[in-house]
């Protein structure tokens, strides 16, 4: 019997997907394969490609593990191009004179980067951003870099500009639609997409048709544009989308779109029976899909028919579409859009959030009888995603109202979209189609953990957009089946938030490097860096900018400030108690002025200053700490505010010096990091003026002594704080404040608030009271020592960034400018400035 010959041309993603499942049979004997790549490298992950700038290596981008393919007898031969097709001999030439055969050839020749005609767009140093030899091209020319441009406002667009600027350089992504991300989210989305990013630093240049490029008189290049106005730069990255790689279908003469693309079937073949076409270069239903999902669902189609035809049976693979719902980050801002996220279908309504405040637009888009969701739009927030992607793909019939799936978990009345609810069939993992039933069959088979889950279905290994449901999922069977399930901080270290800790603080573990190495495996990503970078600071208190430390902080704590709508900052510096003497109220006064900052009084008694530019934000700390401030910590993941009334020292009805207490309290435990913020009060009588039942840790006078309170919240979902003893003395106050906080830092989960931890907390309140009041665990001793040594080892976060020099240096808007961003524009209002509105800006200019 004569082994049949698949050859398969291209070897990135799609083309290593074939690899993938022709090698069963190719290890078998039942086929010969062979892959022709043209890049030196073999396949990689382009999903993931703008990570090479930010510490990925090839190697790590790589999808092909060692002794793939020598394993399963397939052949891969890289750094090859194939130059025509034969049809009638069925053979290929390759670029070196050689030809090979086939009986199937399959095409996954993948796409090119479109390069607007622009004249001067040869210029040295005008690149493309597609491949990881085209990452090097642009890394080597930031080196003598200050500007970097990014023709194309799109996914990779956005992509590319988070390259340019993880490299150093002063970045700007011009657009020539009138926002970013026109295919997938809609105006709303794209508005708020924006002021995010600029806020971020990018420069946003929309509506901008570049006729020329030319050479500039302070930089490189001069981009004239359309409307006259110009932008000069040393580096511009093209991104403006992809197109088709068919020219050796073309020169084949078989099928191929008006617009390009190969033409397919369902089957995936082209108009040539024995040729197949998959991925970027595919053109089915006059569509070409640029996701990666819809390219390994062809690979399959493909590769079923192919082998079905040479065992001599039939395959019902179908290729029928793709669902183009893609979650991203881009630039670290959260973007998602779902199915028909425009509203273009017939009768389609609309409901919309746009919350200001907390940087977050959602669009719902649902059918007109209001009864099946059609699409959406996610910006700022995410978590929705895989909820309304699955209320999409499955049909499922939308609650009641349904604009209450827009509100946060818990607010609305719409039902929880369970991992239960769904159906066997629902598709969790688009970009490797696999559904819930292939989850729950591998888990039948011995996955117990995450890991194991992705390793043996691939759902999840990709994009990531769908790891979330996976683990709901995962968790759901388990407990089905009484099986303990795990709390796994991420995918990166198989432990818990209180595991974590525990192996840092015994193992005197003190850098973010060391615990991955010792515990975890991979990167790292946006869930576990900033985590351990607060169970360190817990820990060891060390410096938050540390050189170790600082990528590894959430953007607030990055820079010590809180980072507002319009991309300017706030300063908060502490006072403890509310309290604050004439001379430092006339310095903050005087600061204000000088640097023409907003004013506001707090809800915890202090006195916030917004409108701070970065540049500025070292030379507004200065003048405070001069005067004796210090940072509040307003930004950070750790104790905050102190409130208090007056107490005793002034109101007939105190019966303690509430200011006294608050001050100690807050000067103890000022700046200690934490799960999650930490907001105290002390009131002087049962009056409760400082609203101290709210709070995290409140404190309340007696005649007696001191009334605690443990595990209060404002927020979203107010809660009171729990009673937990009376009558204490100073010293067991702050003995028992002691415990609480070092129980609380030892044992939450991230980002639990402590009100949650405590109704976590098996035997709830009544077992925190034996732990910290009684000793039940003996490790009462423990916690006060450790509490001590932060106290001691405090220093003002602010006073030691100010200390060191090159610290300083981060704190500049423009990688290679001192000049302010004019981006950011404020109108006066009330004898004090705020953000201007989009429609009160002046026209923005290059």
């Amino acid at each position: 019997m004569v082994t049949p010959n698949i050859l398969v041309v291209g070897h990135g993603m799609v083309g290593h997907k074939l690899a993938q499942e022709l090698a069963p049979a190719a290890a078998e004997g039942r086929c010969s394969v062979s892959v022709i790549g043209e890049e030196t490298r073999p396949a990689y992950d382009r999903v993931h490609l703008s990570e090479y700038f930010s510490g990925s290596s090839a190697e790590d981008l790589s999808l092909v593990e060692p002794g793939f393919f020598d394993q399963r007898g397939l052949q891969l031969q890289s750094g090859t191009a194939v130059t025509a097709i034969h049809r009638e001999r069925r053979m290929v030439t390759l670029a070196d004179g050689r030809s090979l055969p086939y009986d199937q050839l399959i095409l996954a020749t993948g796409s090119y980067p479109f390069v607007p005609p622009i004249p001067g767009k040869d210029r040295q140093a005008c690149l493309v951003y597609r491949t990881i030899d085209d990452l090097d091209a642009i890394r080597e020319a930031a080196r003598s870099a200050r500007r970097g441009v990014v023709v194309g406002g799109g996914l990779l667009g956005l992509e590319a500009a988070k390259a340019l600027k993880d490299l150093g350089l002063e970045t700007h992504v011009v657009e020539f639609a009138p926002r970013l991300m026109a295919v997938q989210i809609d105006e709303g989305g794209g508005r708020l997409l924006r002021s995010k990013i600029e806020a971020l630093g990018v420069a946003v240049h929309t509506d901008r048709n570049t006729t020329e490029i030319i050479e500039g008189a302070d930089y490189a290049h001069r981009m004239n544009f359309a409307d006259g106005e110009h932008l000069e730069t040393d580096l511009i990255v093209f991104s403006a989308g992809i197109r088709p790689r068919d020219d050796l279908a073309r020169a084949a003469e078989l099928a191929v779109g008006p617009r390009g693309g190969i033409v397919v079937d369902d089957l995936c073949r082209t108009s040539d029976p024995d040729i197949f076409a998959v991925g970027e270069c595919a053109l089915w239903n006059d569509q070409v899909f640029g996701l990666v999902a819809p390219g390994y669902r062809m690979a399959e189609v493909a590769a079923a028919q192919i082998t079905a035809t040479f065992a001599g049976e039939t395959s019902e693979a179908r290729f029928t579409g793709a669902d183009m719902s893609t979650k991203l980050k881009l630039l670290g801002v959260d973007v998602a859009s779902v199915g028909d996220a425009h509203a273009r279908t017939a009768g389609a309504q609309c409901y919309t959030l746009m919350d200001e405040p907390r940087g977050i637009y959602k669009k719902l888009v649902v059918s007109a009888n209001s009864k099946h969701l059609l699409g959406g739009v996610l910006v700022g927030d995410a978590e929705d995603f895989s909820t309304w992607q699955q209320y999409m793909l499955n049909a499922i019939k939308l609650p009641e109202k349904p604009e209450s799936l827009l509100l946060p978990a818990g607010t609305g009345d719409a039902p929880s979209l369970g991992a239960e609810v769904l159906p066997d069939s629902a598709t969790i993992c688009s970009c490797n189609n696999v559904s819930k039933g292939a989850l729950i069959e591998a888990i039948d088979g011995g996955c117990t953990q995450l890991g194991e889950l992705k390793a043996q279905t691939r759902a999840g290994s990709t994009c990531g957009g769908c790891a979330q449901l996976c683990g709901q999922i995962l968790k759901s069977e388990l407990q089905a089946r009484g099986v303990a399930v795990n709390n796994h901080v991420c995918e990166h270290f198989p432990h818990s938030r209180q595991e974590l800790y525990h192996l840092v603080r015994v193992e005197r573990i003190e850098s973010f490097g060391s615990l991955l190495k010792k515990h975890g495996t991979g990167r790292g990503c946006d869930i576990c860096k900033p985590l351990v970078a607060s169970i360190l600071a817990s820990c060891w208190n060390e410096f938050v900018l540390a050189k170790d430390k600082a990528g590894l902080q959430d953007s607030n704590d990055h820079f010590l400030a809180n980072i507002q709508k319009d991309g300017s900052y706030s300063v908060v510096p502490r006072i403890p108690g509310g309290e604050i003497t004439p001379d430092k109220l006339i310095v903050i006064g005087e600061v204000a002025k000088k640097y023409g900052l907003y004013t506001k009084i707090t809800g915890g008694q202090r006195i916030d200053l917004f409108g701070a530019q970065v540049h500025q934000l070292p030379d507004i700390w200065k003048e405070l700490v001069d005067a004796g401030f210090e940072s509040g910590h307003a930004y950070g993941k750790a104790v905050r505010t102190v409130k208090s009334c007056v107490g005793s020292t002034w109101c007939r009805y105190g019966v303690q010096d509430s200011v006294s207490m608050a001050i100690q309290v807050e000067e103890r435990y000022r700046g200690i990091r934490s799960p999650h913020k930490i907001k105290m009060a002390v009131s002087g009588c049962t009056r409760e003026c400082a609203e101290a039942q709210s709070k995290d840790i409140g404190v309340i006078a007696t005649e007696k002594g001191w009334n605690l309170y443990v595990g209060g919240n404002g927020g979203m979902r107010p809660r009171h704080a729990n009673l937990f003893a009376t009558d204490l003395d100073d010293e067991g106050l702050i003995r028992a404040i002691d415990r609480v906080l070092m129980f609380y830092i030892r044992t939450a989960d991230r980002l639990q608030r402590t009100s949650v931890w405590v109704e976590n907390l098996e035997g709830g309140i009544e077992y925190l009271q034996q732990v910290v009041l009684e000793d039940a665990l003996g490790i009462g001793a423990e916690l006060d020592r450790e509490m001590a040594e932060l106290v001691q080892t405090y220093a003002c976060e602010w006073k030691k960034t100010l200390d060191n020099p090159g610290t300083v240096r981060r704190f500049r808007t423009f990688v290679n400018s001192d000049k302010a961003d004019q981006r950011i524009h404020f109108i006066k209002e009330r004898g004090q400035i705020r953000p201007a509105r989009s429609d009160e800006r002046p026209q923005e200019t290059a």
